[in-house]
């Protein structure tokens, strides 16, 4: 299982309640750009529309030895594979609880490709100031540990 791509915003951005693992619909030439590392998920984003779970926003660079391609649009909406249970749990969280799907991570799994998705609840500025600070606390406390061992 190797990491293609990760979100490193949505950790700070989101407070992440539960994780779920999703395929992915990819083309060809997609997945192949994707095994070369050309994808981001900056600013990338989750939604439910009739059923079905979309990644929107997810940039996947075109595939370099593909040629031209000239209708291919980089940020497509792309569908997310899970399980119907799991879609009617995220239905309902969605809606009631006010909470967003964010993309955490793209990675392999044996032959597949799979998209590691955060169910997630926004943080307030106040309280993004709080893990900077405890991080740093954090990295503190680590290195006089180390300076002592």
């Amino acid at each position: 299982m190797s990491t293609l791509a990760t979100n490193s915003r949505a950790k700070f951005d989101y407070d992440i309640l539960k994780i779920y693992e999703a395929g992915i619909v990819l083309s060809g030439q997609e997945v192949k750009s994707v095994r070369g590392g050309n994808v981001s998920l900056k600013g990338a984003y989750a939604t439910l529309k009739a059923g079905e779970v979309w990644l929107l926003n997810a940039h996947i660079s075109p595939y370099k030895k593909a040629g031209a391609l000239p209708s291919y649009d980089p940020t497509r909406s792309r569908k997310l594979l899970l399980r119907a249970r799991e879609i009617k749990e995220l239905m309902g969280k969605l809606e009631a609880e006010r909470l967003t799907l964010v993309p955490l991570s793209v990675y392999t799994r044996g032959r597949r490709l799979k998209v590691e998705l955060g169910l997630g609840r926004g943080r307030k500025k106040y309280e993004k100031r709080e893990v900077i600070k405890k991080r740093a606390v954090d990295r503190e406390i680590r290195e006089k540990l180390k300076r002592k061992a």
